[in-house]
C-alpha cells in the first residue's frame, strides 16, 4: 500500500510526466527529418529521444499505478524497471555498433549508465515492496527515483532539441584559448651580429 502522505506526490508527478511526454512528442515531430537520417549523429539523437521517453514513461507508469487502490506499486516498479534495463542494453549495443568514440558518445554512455543505475535500484526497491507492502522506506526510495527519471529525461530532451550546453570544462578551455590568442609571444631576441671586418 502507498502511504497516504505520498499519494499527492504521485498524483502530481503523474501530471508532470504526462505533460513532459506531450512536449517530447512535439520535439520529436519537429526534428523528425533529422532523426530519420542514417548517420551517426541521427542515431545518437534517436537514442536520446528514446532515453527521454523511457524515463518519462517510467515515472508516469509508477505514478499512475501507485494511485490505484491495492498493492500495485511493487510489481509496476519491477516491470517498468525491467523494460528500462532492456532499452539501456539495446542503446549501449547501438553505441558500440557506431564505433564513434567522441565526447558526445561518452556523455550519452554515461547518461545510459545513470539510467541503468536508477532502474536497478527501482527493481530492487520494487521487489522490496512486493515482499513487504507496508515498508514505507522502499516507497519513498521509488518516489525519489521518479524524480531522478524526470531530471534524466529533461536532460536528454534538452540535448535532443539542440539546447545550448555551458559546461565548466568547456568554458575554462575556451577562456584559456582566448587568452593565448590575445597574448602573442614577444619579439625574438636578435641574433648575435658577426664581427665587423677590419678596415
Amino acid at each position: 500500500m502507498v502511504p497516504e502522505d505520498i499519494r499527492e506526490f504521485f498524483a502530481a508527478s503523474a501530471g508532470v510526466a504526462g505533460a513532459l511526454i506531450g512536449l517530447l512528442f512535439v520535439a520529436i515531430s519537429v526534428s523528425a527529418e533529422r532523426l530519420s537520417r542514417e548517420t551517426t549523429g541521427a542515431q545518437l539523437h534517436r537514442i536520446r529521444a528514446v532515453a527521454a521517453l523511457t524515463a518519462f514513461v517510467n515515472a508516469l507508469a509508477v505514478s499512475l499505478f501507485s494511485l490505484i487502490p491495492g498493492e500495485k506499486l511493487g510489481w509496476t516498479s519491477v516491470s517498468v524497471a525491467v523494460v528500462g534495463l532492456t532499452f539501456v542494453v539495446a542503446a549501449m549495443m547501438s553505441l558500440v555498433r557506431l564505433r564513434a568514440i567522441r565526447s558526445a558518445t561518452i556523455r550519452d554512455a554515461l547518461f545510459l549508465i545513470g539510467l541503468a543505475v536508477v532502474f536497478v535500484i527501482q527493481l530492487v526497491e520494487g521487489l522490496g515492496v512486493v515482499g513487504n507492502p507496508g515498508n514505507s522506506g522502499d516507497v519513498d526510495t521509488i518516489a525519489i527515483l521518479v524524480v531522478c527519471c524526470f531530471f534524466i529525461g529533461i536532460a536528454r530532451s534538452w540535448e535532443l532539441i539542440g539546447g545550448p550546453s555551458i559546461g565548466i570544462a568547456h568554458e575554462v578551455t575556451a577562456l584559456v584559448r582566448k587568452h593565448d590568442a590575445e597574448d602573442p609571444p614577444g619579439p625574438e631576441a636578435p641574433a648575435d651580429q658577426p664581427p665587423s671586418a677590419p678596415s
